[in-house]
């Protein structure tokens, strides 16, 4: 693990100043780091390795639990980001296909949807199911998080797990689409079931008083365009992320989405309609991040973009390449945190997400640096 300046000794974050960043409060005077998701696979060889800790995976007794969140928060504090983010999902029931995870060296197991046996396919389902409440939910790890992070830091939080996301792993992709055709009245009670449940949800997170950003997940695209029509997305679903912003709105927070997919159908609707604040989740091949804010960073936040395929497959020195090449293009332009196109996961080589940390350090040590 060759790196310059990380595990920084002498972390200074500054969460105030990161959100300023983004919401154009204040000007660009260092491009901060951002991501959504670190794969365990990924961040224990660095915990273990560049932390010189013991790695301790987050388990059911709570003495597992708050060690895996003290090396989670001493993670993301060495690194140089500002904020942790964190998110667990409400148990919902819900029909997965599992193998073992390909990355080498990894002990866990992969999770897909499965698109066609689902847990939830009519109104006698719907009834049957257990519904989990807030109350049974365990809000330790936001809690823990929220009473131990270093002066300066922020909490990043969400629902693991958007609506639309939930939906269609209840139902099944396949049962999904069928109900939307057949059975629009139950999509509709499923939907409002959902959201009901993650407002419910939300209004716990909101009480936390180091969150500084409601940054939530729900994928509803894919390559070529939204995964059902944009007419769908309008009526079930994004009434329900309006509510949510609408909720981190009055708290005076912003609301950031992780989308996965080509969403240009339906950007407009996310903007003038939801007032997202900021948007993250990038693929060269759908619309590379430069050319993402040249089209809407004069209205929204835009978070992170270095592409998997390079982030996964290419060189140490390729990714450092890319990392300069975003700072100073879409960091130039104000209202932009580096980091990656969707998330950290496991097969992601370790070295290639160091360099991509390190070389914005480096950057921003730079452009930070007292001038004679």
């Amino acid at each position: 693990m060759l790196t310059s300046h990380i595990p920084l000794a002498r972390p200074k974050p500054d969460a105030g100043e990161f959100i300023d960043i983004l919401m154009g409060r204040k000007p660009q005077v260092r491009t901060p780091l951002v991501e959504y998701i670190v794969d365990d696979v990924v961040m224990k060889p660095i915990v273990e390795n560049l932390l010189g800790r013991q790695w301790v995976a987050f388990g059911s007794d709570r003495d597992s639990q708050q060690a895996y969140l003290d090396n989670f928060i001493e993670f993301w504090y060495r690194l140089g980001y500002d904020f942790v983010r964190f998110e667990q999902s409400l148990p919902f029931p819900e029909s997965k296909l599992i193998i073992p995870d390909a990355a080498p060296g990894s002990p866990k197991s992969r999770e897909w949807a499965d698109e066609h046996q689902s847990a939830l396919s009519g109104w006698d389902d719907f009834e049957r199911i257990h519904w989990p409440t807030i109350e049974e939910f365990d809000f330790f790890a936001y809690d823990y998080l929220n009473a131990h992070l270093p002066d300066g830091m922020g909490l990043i939080s969400s629902h693991g797990g958007g609506i639309f996301e939930h939906i269609t792993w209840m139902m099944s992709l396949e049962g999904f689409c069928s109900a939307l055709v057949n059975d629009p009245a139950l999509v509709k009670t499923v939907a409002d079931k959902l959201g009901e449940l993650m407002i419910g949800f939300y209004h716990h997170l909101l009480d936390l008083d180091r969150l500084i950003a409601v940054f939530p997940g729900d994928d509803m695209g894919y390559n070529v365009g939204t995964l059902v029509s944009p007419a769908a997305l309008r009526t079930y679903f994004l009434p329900w992320h309006k509510k949510f912003a609408s909720l981190a709105h009055g708290k005076g927070l912003p609301y950031f989405l992780h989308s996965c997919g080509n969403l240009e159908k339906i950007m407009k609707d996310l903007i003038d309609d939801v007032q997202i604040d900021g948007k993250h989740s990038y693929e060269n091949n759908i619309i590379p991040v430069q050319d993402f804010q040249s089209r809407y960073g004069n209205r929204i936040a835009v978070l992170g973009g270095l592409d998997l395929n390079v982030l996964g497959a290419s060189s140490p020195e390729s990714v450092r390449a890319q990392t300069r090449f975003l700072i100073e293009t879409c960091g130039g332009r104000g209202r932009y945190a580096i980091g990656s196109g969707n998330s950290i996961p496991s097969y992601v080589p370790v070295e290639n997400y160091l360099s991509m940390v390190d070389e914005a350090i480096e950057i921003s040590s730079r452009h930070l640096a007292p001038t004679g």
